[in-house]
């Protein structure tokens, strides 16, 4: 009887072993498929040569949980922000609850609503979330996890931060990455998943031809008239106009034969006399690409100046508040912070990535035209800035400028 219970404990090892075995292969393997993959992406967040250098901490079981799950109903849409200092629509999916590291754990996990209008996206599931790790052992900006609804077992879903892995920012500048809200802040350490990445941040290399064509409803509207012809400005008042404002627009070909015309119906339309402004950005007559005009009044005669593809790749902590108004947005005026100096990159006419530094007013026009390009409107600026407490400077900055000098 001794001899049986003995070989049948040694068995139920042996099976126990071989199941832990499986599992780090198979989580050892989704590494190197994820290494595979970035050494393979040309414009990606890594270079190939720099892909050996992702560090993971090691696999274990301890850190694969089984939480209950409340999935939340009609829980309502907000802006998550992301480290360019932009933003993206989600809604809090579900609450998830487990034990970890000797106590229980709480946690959000969200849905993309860009994402769940793709029906290759429909089940996916976000679990962004910061510990004690950061900053030390793992990348300062937290890690995200990904889920499906399929991994719903009744109230029960699985939860593995072995699994973990960093956001492109912490490879590469450029990339649009959610920040963990502080709800997701785990106050214990996750050793588990992949680790900080100890290189230098690249800076993310420009597809010259990743841009996209000119959708036939893109073209329609660009040849409803001729050069001088307006075009009709999106309001937020209208539905079916909210809808393309909200949207996140996409890079076009610089050399796109259609954007000479595009271009110079969109500075008329700017420049209408009766609602005239100091830039518009192409969603705003009805075309998600990311084009915008904007007026230089940092330069000689204040010109208007037209961007393909902009990027804000910097943006300063120092901010200023000034009144605001929109085309889009009929009969509102308000005073929004925004930082005081960006830096910019767009690709100009003969295909060459400019990049410059910009401060003050212009800078404010172009983080307010860009901002479009991503579906944000000034009002979500507004809100997001009733979450964030900002200490006033007039005591140490003194501010001045030569008497008649234009101010906005």
């Amino acid at each position: 009887m001794r001899k049986t219970v003995i070989a049948s404990l040694f068995v139920a090892f042996c099976l126990y072993g071989h199941a832990q075995g499986n599992y780090e292969q198979q989580i050892l393997a989704q590494r190197e498929e994820k290494a595979l993959e970035l050494a393979k992406e040309q414009f990606g967040p890594l270079k190939a040569e720099q892909v050996a250098s992702l560090d993971y901490f090691p696999v274990s079981a301890n850190y694969k949980v089984k939480a209950h799950i409340e999935v939340l109903f009609d829980a309502p849409v907000f802006r998550m922000p992301t480290y360019d200092g932009t933003s993206n629509e989600y809604k809090r999916y579900a609450t998830v609850t487990f034990q970890l590291n000797g106590a229980e754990r709480t946690l959000n996990i969200y849905q993309s609503v860009a994402l769940f209008q793709n029906p290759a996206y429909k089940k996916h599931l976000f679990l962004p979330f910061l510990d004690q790790t950061n900053g030390q052992e793992s990348y300062s900006g937290g890690r995200y996890i990904d889920l499906s609804t399929d991994d719903i077992k009744g109230s029960i879903i699985e939860i593995d931060f072995n699994k973990a892995y960093n956001p492109y920012c912490a490879y590469s500048n450029g990339y649009r990455c959610p920040v963990p809200p502080v709800e997701n802040n785990l106050d214990t350490k996750i050793m588990a998943g992949e680790k900080a990445f100890h290189k230098a941040k690249n800076e993310r290399p420009v597809n010259l031809n990743g841009g996209q064509e000119f959708t036939e409803a893109d073209k329609k509207i660009i040849l409803s008239g001729d050069e001088n012809t307006l075009l009709r400005v999106l309001q937020t008042t209208d539905e079916k106009d909210l809808k393309v404002l909200k949207a996140t627009s996409n890079d076009v070909k610089y050399n796109d034969p259609l954007l000479e015309t595009l271009s110079k119906r969109m500075f008329a339309t700017v420049r209408d006399p009766n609602h005239p402004g100091v830039g518009i950005a192409a969603p705003q007559i009805g075309i998600n690409k990311n084009l915008i005009w904007v007026q230089r009044f940092d330069k000689p005669e204040q010109p208007f100046e037209f961007y393909v593809n902009p990027k804000i790749l910097w943006r300063s902590k120092l901010k200023r508040r000034g009144a605001e108004g929109c085309l889009s947005i009929p009969n509102r005026k308000e005073d929004v912070l925004r930082s005081y100096a960006i830096r910019l990159q767009y690709i100009n006419k003969e295909g060459k990535v400019i990049e410059e530094n910009i401060e003050g007013f212009t800078a404010v026009i172009f983080q307010h035209e860009t901002d479009h390009l991503f579906g944000i409107l000034f009002p979500d600026r507004l809100e997001e800035q009733q979450k964030e407490n900002y200490v006033p400077l007039n005591d140490k900055i003194d501010f001045s400028i030569l008497p008649k000098s234009l101010t906005p």
